[in-house]
């Protein structure tokens, strides 16, 4: 993880005085929003897979850093709007852009993130630039479909866990595999190896994010840093919910439906309910074998990869981390 650390820290460094350059630019209530929103902090990971990528194959951190930070003002324009459209007042602790401004500050400034990404990636002059360009614009349409898809499934009671995992691997995995993606081409990579490292970010974005949604449920309170239960109370479609309610018998699935429709409840008891229902249908041990499963097949995408036994060590450390949080 050293090099991982290294990496972020160089992401980060340069982040903030891009970041602090954008928040200069006038129109100030168009790009001091998006100051705000880069500097709200996190793990900054897919930039960072971006560079780690670029350097196993062989490229230089410097030569990719603009490639990084398009994929990490693309990454944050989504949230933004994401926040908007789940009416989240608050992101990493933070008033939320549309909170702390308004509604249409936060749809024009996330308009112009979404645009400003292009603007970097054109920055640096790559000999796959074509490539890139379209591997991103085609990662980020299907960003967009994954949101569309979550949107409608909370009106639905029928969603499969074929179509949640098609969801997902839109919303979320796809802008990891194509963070590594991006920087292996940038590095002249093969198209296998390009193909293999894609792999392994679409599975680990798959587990990825079935592991948030079990933290959401099971994660230590002190260590979550939000409160423990959100997306029951939401009435989120996540893996969980939607095992409980396909392998559910029938009075626990009565009651687990009653408690999507309630309006009104206390909170405590709402959550405590749903989870007796999920350990009475298996659900945190499914849950658990689904994320060691795409955790596996992460892991056997690295192998195929052409390159040093020992570089590939960064990339299961990187996955390693990810799936061993506890926030």
């Amino acid at each position: 993880m050293e090099r991982v650390k290294t990496l972020q820290h160089q992401l980060i460094h340069y982040l903030d005085n891009e970041a602090k350059s954008i928040g200069q630019t006038a129109p100030i209530n168009l790009y001091r929003p998006i100051e705000y929103t880069l500097n709200m902090g996190g793990k900054r990971l897919r930039p960072v897979m971006v560079l780690l990528a670029a350097e196993l194959f062989g490229g230089k951190v410097d030569q990719v850093m603009n490639t990084a930070l398009a994929v990490e003002i693309f990454h944050n324009f989504t949230l933004l709007h994401d926040d908007m459209m789940d009416k989240a007042e608050l992101r990493r602790n933070k008033p939320a852009v549309h909170k702390k401004y308004n509604e249409n500050i936060a749809i024009l400034s996330g308009d112009a993130m979404s645009i400003m990404a292009y603007r970097y990636l054109l920055k640096t002059k790559l000999d796959r630039q074509s490539e890139i360009l379209s591997l991103f614009t085609e990662t980020a349409i299907e960003v967009c479909e994954g949101q569309q898809y979550d949107m409608d499934f909370e009106t639905r009671l029928d969603v499969t866990v074929t179509e949640y995992l098609e969801m997902i691997r839109l919303k979320t995995a796809v802008l990891l595999a194509c963070s590594f993606k991006m920087g292996a081409l940038a590095a002249n990579a093969s198209d296998a190896d390009a193909a293999h490292i894609y792999n392994f970010g679409i599975n680990l974005g798959l587990a990825f994010q079935l592991q948030d949604d079990w933290l959401d449920c099971y994660a230590d309170q002190d260590k979550f840093g939000k409160r423990i239960g959100g997306d029951i109370l939401a009435n989120k479609k996540t893996f969980l919910l939607i095992n409980a309610l396909e392998r559910a018998n029938k009075a626990d699935k009565q009651e687990l439906i009653g408690w999507l429709e309630k309006t009104q409840f206390d909170e405590t008891e709402k959550i405590e309910a749903v989870k007796t229902i999920y350990r009475n249908t298996a659900v945190p041990e499914i849950t658990q074998e689904a994320i060691t499963a795409y955790y596996k097949q992460a892991i056997e995408s690295i192998q195929h990869i052409a390159i040093a036994e020992s570089l590939k060590k960064d990339l299961r450390d990187l996955a390693d981390s990810i799936l061993k949080r506890e926030h």
